[in-house]
C-alpha cells in the first residue's frame, strides 16, 4: 500500500478513536468549545486528506459531518442525541471505509447516501425521517464496529429500532468484517509515535554505551582471560546492533523534505511564466531527523534560485532550440557513508566571465588573482556573502543573501557543496552530508602528547615520509611550508604549531626522521596537516563544546576515549582559517606561476603507462580521476560497449591497446588496470597494460599528425613516449561522451 495512504490510515485511525471518548464526553458537557473545536478539527482533517487522496466516499461523509459539526461549533444548533447518534454513526461509517481502503484499497460498495441525507437534515434543524434512520441503523450493523455490543448500545435509536432486513448474505459480511477488524487492528498495532525528545535521550544514551564499549574493548586488548574476551565480543555484537536500530529509529527519507517542491516550483514558475517540471530520484534516501531540519532551508533556497536565475521563458528556451517546459532534476543516494544530493536544471547556465566581472567589480578578487583562477574557483564565488548576478531584485532573489547561508548552513553540519554550470545547457549543485551527527567515524591522531579527531569526511589521504625523504620532502615557498605531492604543491599546516602547542621533543641520532601529514579538504582547499603520529581510526560519539569554548573556531566538539580521556574534535575549516591557510595558498600559487615563467619551459606533471608491447604513452595527470583494478569477471556489456557498474553509475571502458592499433599484453591474474578519467556528468574507464610512473619534467612534445588520439611525441625519463589526448581518444572509441554528457549513461541504465 502507498505510504501516504498507510499514513493517513494510521493518523485517521487515532483520531477516530479519540472521537469516541469526545463524542461521550461532550454530551456530558454539551457547552465545552474546546472539545467540540478538536472534533471539528479532527473530521476537517480527515476530509481534507481523503480528497487530496481521491477517496469520494469518504470525502462525502465527512463532508456532512463537518458541516454540521460547524453549525454546531457556532452555536447556531443544540447538541440532542439524536445529533451525537448521527454524529457517531458517521465515525463509524467512516471507520469502516477505512478498512475497506486498507483491505482492497477502495472503500466498499455499501451505499452511504441515507446517512448523508440524515446528517444533512439535522444540519438544517430538520428532524431525520424515521425510514432513513432506520436504513442507516441497518447499514450501521453491517460496520465492523457496529457489531460489537458495545457499540450498539452506545447508540440508543440502534437499541430501539430492528434492523431493517439486507440483501447481502450476513455470513460473508461477517467473515468481511472480520478480516477488516484484523487489517485495522495490524495497521495500528504496526507503527507507533514517539516523542523525538525521547529518541534524542536514547539517542545519547546509546552513545554514552559505545563509549562505555570502547574502553572496556581497549581493556580487554591486553587481557588473557578467553571468557572475558569472549563477553566483550558479545558486548561489542549487541552494542552495535542496538546503534543501528536506534539510528534508524531516527532516520527519515529525503523525500519528506522534497514533497514541497512540487508545489513551490509551480507557484514560482506561474508568479515568473516560465513551465518547469520537477523530477526526483531516490526519495527513499534516509538520513537523521537532525540532518533533514538542518537541509530543509538550503534546499528550498537552491530551487528557488534554479526557477528564478536558471530557467529561462517559454520563448526563450524555444529559440535556442530547447523544449519550452524546462526541468528540475533531483537526485539523492547514498555513497562512501555520505548522502549526496544533486540538484540540475536544464537553463542557461552561469556565465563565468560575468562572475568574475561581478567580483572584480566589487573587490572580491584582484587583477592577478583573477588571472590565475580556474572555472571552478570562479563559479564557487557565488557562495560569497554578499554576491549576486541577478539584473533586477525580486521577492526571491537578487539581494546578495542566501548561497553563502546555504553554504555556511550545509558545512555546519559537517557537509559540503559544489557547483558545475555549462552555460546555455544547465547547472548543478553537489552537496556531500553525513547520515548523522551523533556517531562519526574518525581518524585519530596524536601532537605535542594530546589526542585529536579528525572526521573521515573531510580525509583524503595519508602521507608518510621517513628518512632522506622526511629530510628533503619539506620545502619553503615565500616562508610557508609545503609538499610537493605528485607534482603539486601541497600547503603545510603544523597542528602543534596552530593550536600553540610545543614542538616535539628532538630525536635521537640513531632515530629514523619521519613525517606524518594527513591530507585535508576544507571547502575548495587542500592541505596537509603535520601531526606527530597517527593512530588509528575509530567510531566516536560526538559531544558539543561548552558554551566556554564556542568561539574557538578550531574544535567542533569533544569525544571520550577508551581510556576514558577526552580528545577534541578538530574542525577543518576552522583550522585552516586560523592558520592563514587562504593567505599561504596564494603565496604558494604566485611563486609557482613565477617559477614556471622563470624556467622558460612549463613542467607538466604527466602519467606514464604502457598500453601495447613496448609503447610508451603519457597522459597530463590533471586528467585522471583515479587510478583502478578491476577483476575481469565483474566486466559486463552494454551494447557493444564494455561496462562495469563504478560508484553507483554505468561507466563504459575502453581498450587503449585496441585504439591504438596495437596488441594488449596479458594481464597477470586476470586483474585490469584502469584510468579512470572524468568530463562533467561522464566517466569513462582506459584500460591500460601497465601502470609505470607519475614524472614531473619539462616536457617538449613534438606535434604529429597522428591518428587515435595521439597529438605527438616526447622525450620522457629519457624514452621516446607518445602524448595521448584523452578526448580525441575516446572520440574514436566511438563513445559519444562529450558531446552529450548525459547520453550515454542514459542510454546503458536504460
Amino acid at each position: 500500500m502507498d505510504e501516504i495512504v498507510s499514513e493517513f490510515l494510521v493518523e485517521s485511525s487515532e483520531g477516530l478513536d479519540q472521537l469516541d471518548q469526545d463524542f461521550v464526553e461532550l454530551e456530558k458537557n454539551p457547552g465545552d468549545k474546546a472539545l467540540l473545536a478538536n472534533i471539528f478539527r479532527c473530521i476537517h482533517t480527515i476530509k481534507g486528506t481523503c480528497g487530496f487522496l481521491g477517496f469520494s466516499k469518504l470525502e462525502s461523509v465527512t463532508h456532512v459531518g463537518e458541516n454540521l459539526l460547524s453549525r454546531l461549533r457556532d452555536g447556531e444548533l443544540s447538541l440532542t442525541p439524536e445529533i451525537t447518534s448521527a454524529l457517531l454513526a458517521m465515525v463509524d461509517a467512516v471507520r469502516s471505509i477505512m478498512g475497506h481502503i486498507e483491505e482492497s484499497e477502495g472503500e466498499g460498495d455499501t451505499d452511504y447516501g441515507p446517512l448523508v441525507e440524515r446528517l444533512s437534515a439535522l444540519t438544517r434543524g430538520e428532524a431525520a425521517p424515521p425510514a432513513e434512520a432506520e436504513a442507516e441503523d441497518a447499514q450501521a450493523d453491517n460496520k465492523p464496529e457496529a457489531d460489537s455490543k458495545g457499540d450498539e448500545s452506545s447508540d440508543p435509536e440502534a437499541e430501539s429500532q430492528p434492523a431493517a432486513p439486507s440483501p447481502a448474505a450476513p455470513a460473508p459480511e461477517k467473515s468481511s468484517e472480520a478480516g477488516e477488524e484484523r487489517q485495522s487492528k495490524s495497521l495500528s498495532e504496526g507503527s507507533i509515535r514517539v516523542d523525538v525528545g525521547l529518541l534524542d535521550k536514547l539517542m545519547n544514551l546509546v552513545g554514552e554505551l559505545v563509549l562505555a564499549r570502547n574502553q572496556v574493548l581497549q581493556y580487554t586488548n591486553t587481557a588473557a582471560d578467553n571468557g572475558l574476551n569472549a563477553t566483550t565480543q558479545r558486548l561489542n555484537l549487541i552494542t552495535t546492533e542496538l546503534q543501528e536500530s536506534v539510528m534508524k529509529t531516527r532516520m527519515q527519507p529525503i523525500g519528506n523534505v522534497w514533497s514541497k517542491f512540487p508545489r513551490v516550483v509551480r507557484d514560482l514558475s506561474m508568479s515568473f511564466g516560465k513551465k518547469v517540471e520537477v523530477e526526483m530520484e531516490g526519495k527513499e534516501t534516509e538520513l537523521d531527523k537532525t540532518i533533514i531540519e538542518a537541509i530543509k532551508d538550503p534546499l528550498t533556497h537552491i530551487v528557488r534560485n534554479a526557477v528564478d536565475h536558471g530557467m529561462e521563458t517559454p520563448e526563450a528556451r524555444e529559440a535556442e532550440g530547447k523544449p519550452a517546459q524546462g526541468t528540475l532534476h533531483l537526485r539523492a543516494f547514498h555513497e562512501g557513508g555520505q548522502v549526496n544530493i544533486e540538484i540540475s536544471d536544464d537553463g542557461r547556465g552561469v556565465d563565468a566571465q560575468k562572475v568574475l566581472a561581478k567580483a572584480l567589480q566589487r573587490g572580491l578578487v584582484t587583477q592577478e588573482q583573477a588571472a590565475r583562477m580556474t572555472e571552478r574557483s570562479i563559479l564557487n564565488l557565488i557562495f560569497f556573502p554578499g554576491f549576486s548576478t541577478a539584473e533586477k531584485v525580486t521577492n526571491v532573489s537578487g539581494r546578495g543573501v542566501g548561497m553563502d547561508v546555504v553554504r555556511s548552513n550545509i558545512e555546519k553540519i559537517g557537509g559540503t557543496v559544489d557547483i558545475q554550470s555549462q552555460l546555455g545547457r544547465g547547472t548543478t549543485l553537489r552537496i556531500k552530508i553525513p547520515l548523522t551527527l551523533a556517531i562519526v567515524p574518525a581518524l585519530i591522531v596524536r601532537t605535542a602528547g594530546d589526542r585529536f579527531a579528525l572526521p573521515q569526511v573531510n580525509l583524503l589521504e595519508l602521507v608518510r615520509l621517513e628518512g632522506e625523504t622526511a629530510r628533503k620532502g619539506i620545502e619553503y615557498v615565500r616562508g610557508a611550508p609545503v609538499h610537493r605531492l605528485r607534482g603539486q604543491l601541497l600547503p603545510l599546516v603544523y597542528l602543534n604549531r596552530t593550536l600553540g602547542l610545543p614542538d616535539a621533543p628532538p630525536r635521537a641520532e640513531d632515530e629514523e626522521e619521519e613525517i606524518n601529514i594527513v591530507v585535508l579538504q576544507a571547502d575548495e582547499r587542500v592541505f596537509g596537516l603535520v601531526v606527530d603520529e597517527i593512530l588509528d581510526t575509530e567510531e566516536i560519539v560526538v559531544k558539543p563544546l561548552g558554551k566556554q569554548l564556542k568561539t574557538v573556531d578550531a574544535f567542533a566538539g569533544a569525544t571520550i576515549m577508551g581510556d576514558g580521556a577526552v580528545a577534541l574534535i578538530l574542525d577543518v575549516l576552522g583550522l585552516s582559517n586560523r592558520a592563514g591557510l587562504a593567505v599561504v595558498s596564494r603565496r604558494v600559487a604566485e611563486a609557482e606561476a613565477e617559477g614556471m615563467a622563470a624556467a622558460g619551459e612549463e613542467k607538466q606533471t604527466m602519467l606514464l603507462f604502457q598500453a601495447g608491447e613496448n609503447r610508451r604513452v603519457a597522459i597530463p595527470l590533471s586528467d585522471v580521476a583515479r587510478l583502478e583494478e578491476f577483476d575481469a569477471q565483474i566486466i559486463e556489456r552494454a551494447g557493444s560497449t564494455e561496462v562495469v557498474q563504478y560508484r553507483g553509475h554505468i561507466m563504459p571502458l575502453v581498450r587503449l591497446s585496441e585504439v591504438l592499433g596495437r596488441h594488449s599484453l596479458p594481464q597477470e591474474g586476470e586483474t585490469l588496470h584502469v584510468v579512470v578519467y572524468k568530463n562533467g556528468a561522464g566517466s569513462v574507464g582506459l584500460i591500460v597494460d601497465k601502470i609505470l610512473d607519475i614524472v614531473d619534467e619539462q616536457i617538449a612534445v613534438h606535434r604529429t599528425r597522428g591518428r587515435s588520439g595521439i597529438v605527438g611525441s616526447a622525450v620522457i625519463q629519457e624514452k621516446v613516449t607518445d602524448v595521448l589526448d584523452v578526448k580525441l581518444a575516446i572520440d574514436s572509441s566511438g563513445i559519444d561522451l562529450f558531446e552529450h554528457p548525459a547520453k550515454h549513461t542514459e542510454e546503458l541504465r536504460a
